[in-house]
């Protein structure tokens, strides 16, 4: 059953040395690839690490892995992914003047769609 969470999106330190390889490197393309989500969250809803989960905001949809997040980085409720292509798609279009989309504090569900484990079966 999907569950709402609030998603921020942002950058990090990793994304910013793997721009010096080219974002279509391993390192950069490991980290907008990778939502992060709380230990704890992972830990009620039965997910584990790679595991792969469908996000939806009321602008699009992606389906992407997950691993968690440092303990204490990130409070339960609350899901990260690096700027890039997916997180991108979870974003409305409007800039309200600034050039920029509203990028942070987006409403979403996420649902898991596949396991690591078993080969990746759908769960």
């Amino acid at each position: 059953m999907p569950e709402i969470f609030i998603l921020i999106p942002g950058r990090t330190a990793k994304q910013g040395c793997g721009i010096s390889e080219g974002k279509y490197g391993e390192s950069y393309q490991s980290e907008i690839n990778t939502l992060q989500v709380a230990p704890e969250d992972m830990q009620r809803l039965g997910l584990a690490e790679a595991d792969r989960v469908r996000l939806k905001s009321e602008w699009g949809q992606i389906d992407v892995a997950i691993r968690p997040a440092k303990d204490g980085e990130l409070p339960p409720g609350l899901l990260f992914i690096a700027y890039g292509d997916l997180s991108s798609r979870l974003m409305g279009g409007d800039t309200h003047g600034s050039g920029m989309p509203t990028s942070k504090g987006i409403d979403v569900t996420m649902v898991k769609i596949r396991s690591a484990i078993n080969g990746g079966a759908p769960s």
